[in-house]
């Protein structure tokens, strides 16, 4: 079980992410528009560089949903292998069953 901490600060940081995503994408856009002076790039760019830097998409983690594990983590079923295994042997999940041989 990661420390409660830590979750609480990714899902700040999603949240955060959900919030500044349209004035972060404007101003990308507007910095990399060859078509503007180049004194109208460089203020978008600096305007983004206020923004948090929390806010920004790349520093979000993916985190199991029933442990907060950050490491060993399935997309597709947004769990880590952990907590999958202990789904699957309890039988909670359907068609699932552990493999040995």
């Amino acid at each position: 079980m990661a420390k409660v901490s830590m979750i609480e600060r990714e899902k700040k940081r999603q949240r955060l992410v959900a919030k500044y995503a349209g004035k972060r994408a404007k101003l990308k856009a507007l910095a990399k528009d060859e078509d503007l002076p180049m004194e109208e790039r460089f203020k978008a760019r600096l305007k983004l560089a206020k923004l948090p830097r929390n806010s920004a998409p790349n520093r979000l983690r993916n985190r199991c949903l029933i442990t907060g594990r950050p490491r060993s983590y399935y997309r597709k079923l947004k769990m880590s292998r952990i907590a999958l295994r202990d789904l699957a042997s309890h039988g909670e999940i359907p068609g699932m069953v552990k493999s040995s041989w």
